[in-house]
């Protein structure tokens, strides 16, 4: 069974022009732009005589299928860019694609092309033809009638600026078996009842009301409270580690982030600048200069470092409209942010802290699966990156030591680097197998040097120290969000919101309940009473609704023998226990970070 996107690349290129011949035939006088494989599928874009809908897709499929019975052989060849643009002569996009193709702006499939050309690589099967550089499979029937599925539509410019008209885009995914792509149906259903903005609204952990404005969320009381449990966790493990916590303002002078090169290269994404008495301010799109600040405010010995400077610091980023998802891409959002200084020897050695720390916060997180990527420099093209061949090639090797060392499988991606120093990407994988980009450790040769920061070393003489910048969860918004995905919104007892909802079974025994609230909570528990002249089973229900981890009953067996009666979020039924027994139970659970409910 394979499940390497790699691997079924040509399969689901295939199903793409497949469906794309289909779609063509339907609808007469159809344009098409692109059609890729992508990570679980594939997909087109069309300019169409009228709107499509999802009712459309059985017709499409069918005549899908129609086409894979054919067995009709994926024919490559090449064509001058004038016989190319003869044969597209009626489709405007395919035009505007040789052109770039020929003048070298782009290759096939929109990826920068080296040089220009004179030809371009075609693939025909039956009746459809396109620009294409593959790769396919042999012919139609080796995509499996019964393993693939069109899913859904979505609007796309053309190329990507909204300058250019907007398409009809067509998903649709492609498998080896109908067990394999019945696995996948699953999973995107899965994936829509752990949306975590459904979620959201539903367990009461955070809203974006258009009044404040898109990509600007307001955590509610619940979500308040997972997020003040998780950073406390985070800073009582930096704490352990050695780290200096501190505050800084979320705005600074334009200067500040000239001087760091931010302006420069990510200007896009800053909010435009605050005339305040005649000086340009900024409000802040990372904390990089203000802890630059941090370590220039002291004279700095080699004995000093390394220092580690960490704060839970929010930032301002101007995305697009058509970005922003719920938690995973917003506007406004607060980053586990550090920045290490340290000396050209203790590189290895600290990252190794890092990335220890790292993955000790994803178990105790409950994510075991991890996929890095180490981005270095292009061997052929190193005038680009600042530093000289001895830095990069010790920080690169430090990195690499470092992950061998904890045996992890990483892919090396050469050219991928930024320009001022390598760097190592984790990404997590959920309880339905989904990665998500959460970590970045950089090592920056360059940010110091902008700043003029120096250490005086054993000799007397001023150095340059060296910066990792490295924040494990990437956002608490976005690392939020994929937390209530994997965990379908059931937080470990540690984490939940509230912990336990207490159930009185009558009015008359609403005052035990309390009793017990009140004893619970000088425990250190997050508790509730719902003391509502509703059915006990109603009750229950509601609070497994919530996915509250525990529903303490109460009535007058519990009341004459200081007990509570347990019921687990699951359905499970613990029966009565005294409330010693309760306490001792979900304190252990809580210290010791379990994701078990007994």
């Amino acid at each position: 069974m394979i499940h390497n996107h790699n691997d079924l690349k040509p399969l689901r290129h295939s199903a793409a022009h497949i469906m794309a011949e289909a779609v063509l035939d339907i609808f007469p006088g159809t344009k098409f732009g692109i059609g890729p494989a992508i990570e679980n599928g594939f997909y087109y874009d069309f300019l169409l005589p009228r709107p499509v809908t999802p009712d459309d897709f059985p017709a499409i499929e069918n005549r899908m299928r129609e086409i894979i019975r054919g067995r009709y052989p994926f024919k490559h060849s090449t064509e001058s860019v004038a016989q190319a643009r003869e044969n597209f002569r009626d489709q405007p996009f395919k035009l505007e694609l040789i052109d770039a193709i020929s003048k070298g702006e782009l290759g096939l499939h929109g990826e920068e092309q080296a040089k220009p050309t004179d030809e371009v690589s075609i693939y025909q099967h039956d009746t459809f033809t396109d620009l294409c550089a593959g790769p396919h499979v042999h012919n139609t029937a080796e995509v499996p009638a019964d393993a693939f599925k069109l899913l859904s539509i979505a609007g796309a410019y053309w190329r990507g600026s909204e300058k250019n008209p907007q398409l009809t885009r067509i998903y649709g995914t492609a498998w080896q078996s109908k067990n394999e792509l019945d696995e996948y149906l699953w999973k995107l259903e899965e994936a829509k009842k752990r949306d975590h903005r459904k979620l959201g609204r539903e367990l009461e952990l955070f809203i974006v009301a258009d009044e404040v404005g898109s990509g600007l969320p307001i955590w509610l009381p619940n979500g308040a409270t997972a997020r003040r449990i998780l950073e406390n966790y985070i800073i009582e493990n930096q704490v352990a580690r050695g780290y200096q916590h501190v505050y800084s303002p979320h705005m600074g002078k334009k200067q500040l982030w000239i001087t760091s090169g931010h302006w420069d290269l990510y200007g896009d994404k800053m909010y435009a600048p605050m005339d305040i008495d005649g000086v340009e301010y900024l409000v802040k799109p990372m904390n990089c200069p203000m802890h630059m600040m941090v370590y220039k405010n002291a004279l700095r010995s080699y004995k000093d470092l390394p220092i580690r400077i960490a704060e839970n610091a929010t930032v301002y980023r101007r995305e697009s409209s058509g970005e922003l998802a719920g938690l995973l891409r917003v506007r406004g959002f607060t980053q586990d942010d550090a920045h290490l200084f340290v000396t050209p020897e203790q590189i290895e050695q600290e990252f190794l802290n890092v990335l220890d720390q790292t993955l000790d916060q994803f178990h105790t997180l409950g994510f075991s699966e991890f996929e890095s990527w180490v981005s270095v420099r292009d061997p052929k093209n190193k005038a680009k990156y600042l530093g000289d061949d001895e830095s990069w090639n010790n920080a690169e090797d430090a990195i690499k030591r470092a992950l061998d060392s904890r045996d992890m499988e990483y892919i090396v991606a050469e050219g991928e680097a930024k320009f001022y120093g390598p760097a190592l990407d984790i990404m997590i994988k959920d309880a339905l197998g989904r990665k998500w980009q959460c970590t970045t450790i950089q090592v920056d040769f360059q940010l110091p040097r902008r700043f003029e920061l120096e250490y005086i070393d054993a000799e007397g003489k001023a150095q340059t120290p060296v910066v990792l910048h490295r924040a494990p969860f990437g956002s608490m918004e976005r690392f939020f969000g994929v937390l209530i995905e994997h965990y379908a919104g059931a937080f470990p007892v540690w984490l939940a919101p509230v912990q336990a909802k207490i159930i009185p079974i009558a009015d008359r025994h609403n005052e035990y309940a309390h009793a017990m609230e009140k004893k619970l909570q000088a425990q250190g528990f997050r508790v509730q009473v719902d003391a509502r002249s509703e059915r006990m089973n109603a009750k229950i229900r509601d609070a497994q609704l919530m996915k509250i981890p525990y529903m303490l009953v109460v009535g007058d067996k519990e009341a004459e023998a200081g007990a509570v009666s347990v019921r687990l979020r699951t359905g499970e039924d613990l029966k009565a226990m005294s409330l010693e027994q309760f306490i001792a139970m979900a304190k252990k659970l809580v210290d010791e970070k379990s994701m078990e409910l007994k």
